[in-house]
């Protein structure tokens, strides 16, 4: 990776050997491994059993998680919040479990789309909860820095799965305390 870094540096017209170029392939290559970790993180491993029995049936709510990823079609980073709810059937998830799914996901080259998919996917195969909801907020990088250069764009996802979607009085609450 560091030499394609070197190369595609060289084809922009740098000169790779300039003293504050000179470890740049290298740096850039640990922080794209780190950017994409995602890829070599495992789920299970993640969760490591963190699921445990619990008689709690109301809604369990993490807001404003950090997300960090990347998007697949430009290579530019898009950041935000990312608010998780569910409904627990006999168990919850470890609250710092939460936040490890979400990152796992982020830290792939992805569209909003699909991390948003994936998180609540995830959390209800895992957790075979009554219903999961996940809303992620980002700003692209790919939308702001180049193409149309909208600086106070947001785009917003939402993913609503068993009770969530079946019950708007229940999505109606995951909605209202999130704001």
């Amino acid at each position: 990776m560091e030499n394609f870094y070197k190369d595609l540096l060289k084809t922009i017209g740098e000169d790779v050997d300039r003293e504050g170029l000179k470890d740049t392939p290298k740096r850039a290559a640990k922080a794209f491994q780190y950017l994409t970790k995602g890829y070599n993180e495992n789920i299970d491993k993640i969760i490591n059993g963190a699921i445990f029995e619990s008689d709690s049936d109301e809604m369990v709510i993490v807001k404003d998680i950090e997300v960090y990823s990347m998007c697949e079609h430009h290579l530019l980073p898009f950041f935000g919040k990312c608010h998780v709810g569910y409904i627990p059937d006999g168990k919850i998830i470890g609250l710092s479990k939460v936040a490890r799914i979400v990152d796992l996901f982020s830290r792939r080259l992805q569209i909003q789309e699909n991390l948003t998919k994936q998180i609540a996917q995830t959390l209800m195969k895992h957790t075979k909860c009554k219903g999961v909801a996940v809303v992620v907020e980002a700003q692209h990088l790919c939308m702001m820095m180049r193409g149309v250069e909208k600086q106070n764009s947001v785009m917003k996802t939402s993913c609503m799965l068993g009770a969530f979607r079946d019950e708007i009085s229940t999505r109606s609450e995951f909605l209202s305390l999130i704001r």
